[in-house]
């Protein structure tokens, strides 16, 4: 089955800085789209940013020149450098893959168990 394995999370000052990685297993990683997301409490989930199979990025507008998601295939893992830390960083933070199983079929959405960043002073 698919399983993808966060790390990094933690507590860290305002203006710090944590890089989250995320492992992925059971899917074709290389033609898998993956994001990250976080949900702070009380708040719905939302995206942070993602990339595409091909190296497209996107970002919410909140983490914009503060954050950056990047890949590598070689590792099956995709990564989020995040800089310059806020309190309202504040959240779990959780990584998704959506694509095939196997090649030709059928693309799904699934997600990790999520790891905690605290961003406090």
């Amino acid at each position: 089955q698919v399983q993808l394995v966060e790390s990094g999370g933690g507590l860290v000052q305002p203006g710090g800085s944590l890089r989250l990685s995320c492992a992925a297993s059971g899917i074709i990683f290389r033609i898998a789209a993956m994001g990250w997301y976080r949900q702070a409490p009380g708040k719905q989930r939302e995206l942070v940013a993602a990339i595409t199979s091909g190296g497209s990025t996107n970002y919410a507008d909140s983490v914009k020149g503060r954050f950056t998601i990047s890949r590598d295939n070689a590792k099956n893992t995709v990564y989020l450098q995040m800089n310059n830390l806020k309190p309202e960083d504040t959240a779990v933070y959780y990584c998704n893959a959506e694509g095939p199983t196997w090649y030709g079929g059928p693309r799904s959405h699934y997600w990790g168990q999520g790891t905690q960043v605290t961003v406090s002073s």
